[in-house]
């Protein structure tokens, strides 16, 4: 099953495809919730491109990689990447007032499907903020 997100960023197009694709800027935006954080990543955005994101639980309780292989790359339009046996894809479109951002993403068995798109919207929620609060 593909789940979608989406949010409009209120920024030109080149300044959110940079900080989708800056590891810096990852470290600062990639998190569902308050009390996660990315505490490295590394990004080589070409296709056979690898990637890497550590994401942590503040408290040191859990933690994991979120890493895979850029299988498409359109430059300020496009990212594709599979993770695993799972696949997403995130296109940049631009509207009047910014960048529409839209992912969609194969769900995975082992979380409901309203939880993997809520986690997976916090993220693009937080991104938003990140790129618009670099504007003021």
């Amino acid at each position: 099953m593909k789940i979608t997100v989406e949010k409009t960023v209120k920024a030109p197009l080149a300044e959110a495809w940079r900080a989708y694709s800056n590891p810096d800027d990852i470290m600062q935006w990639n998190a569902a919730s308050d009390d996660w954080h990315t505490t490295s990543s590394t990004v080589d955005l070409r296709p056979g491109g690898k990637f890497s994101s550590r994401m942590e639980a503040k408290d040191g309780s859990a933690g994991f990689d979120f890493a895979g292989t850029y299988t498409k790359i359109v430059e300020n339009e496009l990212i594709k990447y599979s993770f695993g046996d799972r696949e997403a894809r995130i296109e940049f479109h631009e509207v009047p007032h910014g960048v529409k951002v839209t992912v969609t993403f194969d769900a995975e068995a082992e979380h409901p499907a309203d939880m993997q798109r809520a986690g997976w919207q916090a993220i693009l929620d937080n991104f938003a903020r990140h790129v618009e609060d670099g504007r003021q």
